[in-house]
C-alpha cells in the first residue's frame, strides 16, 4: 500500500470518469427510457406527452450545461495532452449540446408548441437528428467514461 498522494492529474482523470459515467446514466435514463415509455401509456394524450417532452427535455439540457462544463473542468485538471482521445470526446460533447440547445431544441420546440395548438405538421427529420446526436453523445461518453475507468484501474495497478 502506497502514502502517495493522489496526483492532480489522477484526480482530474477520476472526474473525467465520474462525471462521463453520471452523464452517460442520465441519457441512457432520460433519452433512452423515460422518454419512449411516455409514448407508450395508452391515457397520455400525444400533447400532453409532447409538453412533458418538452419540459424533461429544457431541464435536462440546462443538466447536461452543468455536465459539460465539469468535463471541460476535468480535461484541464487532468493536464491532458489537447489532441488527445479524452479532450477530443470532451470537445465533441460540447459540440453536441452547443447544437441541441441552439438549434435542434428550438426548432423541436416550435413544432411541439404547434401540435399542441392543434396544427398538423408534415413530417421532419429534426427529431431523426437529435436521436443521432444523442447515439453520438452515448458513444462519446463510453468512449470516455470506460477508457478513463480503464486508465484508473491501470495505474492502480501499478502503484
Amino acid at each position: 500500500m502506497s502514502d502517495a498522494r493522489p496526483t492532480r492529474s489522477s484526480t482530474g482523470t477520476f472526474m473525467l470518469t465520474l462525471i462521463a459515467l453520471v452523464w452517460l446514466g442520465m441519457v441512457l435514463g432520460v433519452s433512452g427510457l423515460a422518454t419512449p415509455i411516455k409514448f407508450q401509456a395508452v391515457s397520455l394524450t400525444l400533447p400532453v406527452a409532447l409538453d412533458v417532452g418538452q419540459t424533461t427535455f429544457a431541464a435536462f439540457n440546462k443538466m447536461e450545461w452543468l455536465l459539460a462544463a465539469l468535463l471541460v473542468l476535468a480535461t484541464v485538471v487532468s493536464r491532458l495532452r489537447p489532441v488527445s482521445l479524452p479532450t477530443l470526446l470532451t470537445a465533441g460533447l460540447v459540440i453536441i449540446v452547443l447544437l441541441q440547445t441552439f438549434w435542434l431544441l428550438p426548432a423541436l420546440d416550435m413544432r411541439v408548441s404547434a401540435v399542441i395548438a392543434g396544427e398538423v405538421l408534415p413530417p421532419s427529420g429534426l427529431h431523426n437528428l437529435y436521436v443521432v446526436a444523442e447515439g453520438l453523445k452515448l458513444l462519446a461518453l463510453i468512449i470516455l467514461g470506460v477508457g478513463t475507468l480503464l486508465k484508473l484501474v491501470a495505474s492502480q495497478a501499478d502503484g
